[in-house]
């Protein structure tokens, strides 16, 4: 847990807020007016609340903390993507991305301090898992990178939750932050350009089909078999690979939304013909399903290397041959290591967190 001994402003809801002022004998619009400083002028203290009084200002104050981010390194890319590494209260060190698009600005945020999944290929679990972060630390990452876009009248226009760490493994952090980023009095995400990415965590799967949200799931599959999959992810071996499908097929049913299957190609591992051929056979029963498809990013410390270009349109063509819709991510920020956990694995080598 964070070493702070009060709760973050940020880990309230509204209807929090609005219990906390009836509690504290303040009148009920005060809540939505500390709403408003939060996530509307996005203010860092509560003296800069102004239209509230001194006397509740002080109650603030002596009963939260904002979220301390500190900004140990920011890097922009010739691309416009801007890597963040902060410094918690804890000295841990977290990542978020703000990446830019023809259609706006996406953040990716972090909710775990590292990650016990143990993906071989993946930079984010290269020391384990620290802790979970609170919803606070999660949404404090999206205001500081709004604080930024702010500068040049930009906004946040979508949010994937594809950091470091597995959301499904930090489930009720992950949700309490996802209703501050719909909510139409706060940052005022729209739903459906937000994205939660999960291993597979199948019993948490059941439950964000049973949420009655409109927000988007990405599966992380990676292998279209269990014997590779248990390789590539250890998670498989505890939710093989039949009961995440299988999962993946309640969540379609009750939701009537697809699934974005995420599958990194590494050379000679997982990107051959016969691979794109049976994870065609295993996707082609999902209505909707889409592909995308992710060049494996370099890791000092793993064994991988990409998959050429010509076999990656290779690989695609066979999906789409057989009537799975497939798509390559573009690559952003590879000159300032802005992969999931690149920055923070470089700077746990300096002996930091």
């Amino acid at each position: 847990m964070p070493t702070n001994l009060k709760p973050y402003v940020y880990d309230y809801t509204l209807e929090d807020w609005q219990a906390w002022v009836k509690e504290n004998g303040e009148s009920g619009f005060r809540a939505g007016q500390i709403f408003d400083w939060l996530y509307v002028k996005r203010v860092s203290s509560f003296d800069a609340m102004t239209n509230l009084p001194k006397s509740l200002r002080d109650k603030l104050r002596d009963q939260f903390d904002f979220v301390t981010l500190n900004e140990v390194a920011h890097y922009r890319s010739k691309d416009g993507t801007v890597k963040f590494l902060f410094e918690l209260t804890d000295k841990n060190a977290i990542e978020t991305v703000i990446m830019k698009h023809s259609y706006g600005n996406s953040i990716c945020v972090t909710t775990q301090v590292g990650c016990r999944i143990g993906c071989t290929f993946c930079a984010s679990t290269l020391g384990g898992l620290k802790r979970n972060l609170t919803s606070g630390e999660i949404i404090a990452q999206v205001v500081k990178a709004q604080q930024l876009l702010d500068e040049t009248e930009e906004r946040v226009s979508s949010i994937v939750i594809m950091g470091i760490g597995e959301p499904f493994e930090n489930y009720d952090a992950v949700m309490k932050f996802l209703k501050v980023m719909i909510h139409p009095k706060g940052l005022n995400i729209g739903q459906r350009h937000i994205t939660v990415s999960t291993s597979g965590i199948v019993p948490n799967i059941y439950r964000f089909a049973d949420e009655d949200t409109q927000i988007n799931l990405a599966i992380s599959i990676h292998a279209p078999n269990d014997e590779l999959r248990s390789k590539l992810m250890p998670v498989n071996r505890r939710y093989p690979f039949a009961d995440l499908l299988e999962a993946c097929r309640y969540y379609v049913a009750k939701t009537g939304r697809r699934i974005t299957f995420e599958y990194a190609l590494m050379g000679n591992v997982n990107d051959r013909p016969e691979h794109a051929e049976e994870l065609a056979r295993v996707l082609k029963t999902f209505p909707m399903a889409h592909v995308n498809l992710i060049p494996v990013n370099f890791v000092s410390e793993r064994d991988y290397v990409r998959t050429p270009r010509n076999d990656i349109f290779a690989f695609q063509r066979i999906l789409e041959k057989n009537k799975v819709n497939a798509t390559i991510r573009r690559e952003q920020g590879s000159d300032i290591a802005a992969a999931c956990g690149q920055l923070r694995a470089k700077h746990m080598e300096s002996g930091a967190r």
